[in-house]
């Protein structure tokens, strides 16, 4: 799996990159024929604390999934959305089991 990460309008850092990559490797574990992630990193610009937002873009052959999050963290919104990546790619391979 080819992982890609973009942080929009600055510069993340090494650790979070290796945090991130980690993460969303994981996903092979339960669909081994992912072919990309492609994960945005944004500041909102907003008052609010939760203002750090994650987008992940799985590439799988037939279709493509997608989650965001917004939270106080990278690491948290990451967590997040690589469960609900998770959980999509499971309900994925129910529909192509016909279950």
């Amino acid at each position: 799996m080819n992982i890609r990460i973009n942080a929009v309008k600055f510069d993340a850092d090494s650790k979070l990159e290796e945090f991130i990559e980690k993460k969303v490797s994981k996903l092979a574990r339960y669909f081994d024929d992912i072919i990309n992630a492609e994960v945005f990193l944004k500041l909102e610009n907003t008052p609010d604390l939760e203002n750090k937002v994650v987008e992940i873009k799985l590439e799988i052959p037939g279709s493509d999934l997608f989650a965001s999050k917004q939270s106080k963290s990278f690491e948290e919104s990451t967590d997040v959305v690589v469960d609900a990546l998770k959980q999509q790619i499971l309900k994925h391979k129910d529909k192509m089991r016909g279950l």
